[in-house]
């Protein structure tokens, strides 16, 4: 398999909607352009570990660590479902987040990063994706490995991006309605809890 079928195989996969596009997707609307291309990059650098572990341990030492795989599915289902009650809970309204506000920006990107990070069904897709592509035989397996998992976080990035700045255009929208963000953010916070429920019960 070539490049070319990696890419568009990866794209689909992407544009299918999860946790990190709803989280993308909300910021956007939530706290505009800006906030959602930061909220892109923290869902991306949350692939990371995932990629390394993969890459570096064997679907039979995987099975080993089930034990260490429910614990961090169940962290990851507790994280989901602590947001999505802030969501739904949230009374305040709508504030386009400011360039100037640093803590604001490190907070987008820390949750985007722990809401990938704490999903550990990533690092079993890397598992049985980048096999297809990188040959085993060849003694630059890793090295293939590594170039198609960063080549998956690039498209990753961009398709993020592109879900987030579609979002952010609808801010107008939401920015003069207290009402409509409550109602927005208590749907996506539904949408969370709807990942964690699935999470917590998914199987190895």
């Amino acid at each position: 398999m070539n490049i070319f079928s990696f890419l568009i195989t990866s794209f689909i996969i992407i544009l299918i909607p999860g946790t990190g596009v709803t989280y993308t997707i909300s910021t956007g609307i939530t706290k505009g352009k800006r906030a959602s291309i930061f909220a892109a990059l923290g869902c991306t650098l949350g692939i990371i570990p995932h990629l390394c572990v993969s890459i570096a341990l064997s679907s039979f030492i995987m099975k080993m660590n089930s034990e260490s795989f429910l614990i961090l599915k169940l962290i990851g289902a507790l994280y989901l479902l602590y947001l999505s009650i802030g969501m739904i809970r949230s009374k305040t309204s709508f504030e386009l987040t400011n360039g100037d506000s640093e803590e604001k920006v490190s907070k987008i990107i820390r949750s985007g990063i722990l809401i990938n990070l704490l999903n550990p069904k990533l690092t079993l897709f890397f598992f049985s994706f980048l096999p297809q592509y990188a040959k085993s035989t060849s003694g630059n397996y890793m090295t293939e490995c590594l170039f198609y998992g960063f080549a998956f976080m690039f498209l990753t990035l961009l398709v993020f991006i592109g879900y987030g700045l579609l979002a952010g255009i609808t801010n107008k929208f939401f920015i003069n309605s207290p009402k409509r963000i409550s109602s927005i953010q208590k749907i996506f916070g539904i949408i969370f809890i709807v990942f964690a429920i699935q999470l917590a019960f998914s199987s190895i």
